[in-house]
């Protein structure tokens, strides 16, 4: 699946754009079912919100807005991470790899962006 860069982008703008495209890669290799044809459309919608709200937010006209739009970001983070577990990839090894790198990048994103919230409530 691609090659795994061997560090994070540094700007998480980046980031984020990254893990959506790599989400998009993953669902063009996953077995041919119903469940995972609605569960991926769910991934690749909520796998872009996380890079798209991030944008938003340093685009916002306040704090309050930044603040807002950061936690719309984190709340698609761990909706991709759901919709990641929920993919049926038993049959094949490579999948449930990458799909377990994924869910360790959502979970990233979600701990940057909930640390990013925290710091500016202060």
């Amino acid at each position: 699946m691609g090659e795994t860069p061997r560090h994070q982008p540094y700007d998480l703008e980046d980031r984020a754009f990254e893990f959506a495209r790599r989400c998009r890669c993953f669902v063009k290799l996953l077995p041919r079912s119903l469940g995972n044809r609605e569960d991926a459309k769910q991934l690749i919608r909520s796998s872009g919100s996380v890079g798209a709200n991030y944008i938003e937010a340093n685009e916002a006209i306040s704090k309050k807005d930044f603040v807002h739009r950061l936690r719309i970001s984190r709340k698609e983070a761990k909706e991709t991470r759901y919709w990641l577990r929920l993919l049926d990839v038993e049959q094949a090894p490579e999948l449930a790899a990458e799909r377990a790198t994924l869910v360790q990048e959502a979970t990233e994103l979600l701990k940057i962006l909930s640390a990013i919230i925290e710091k500016c409530q202060k």
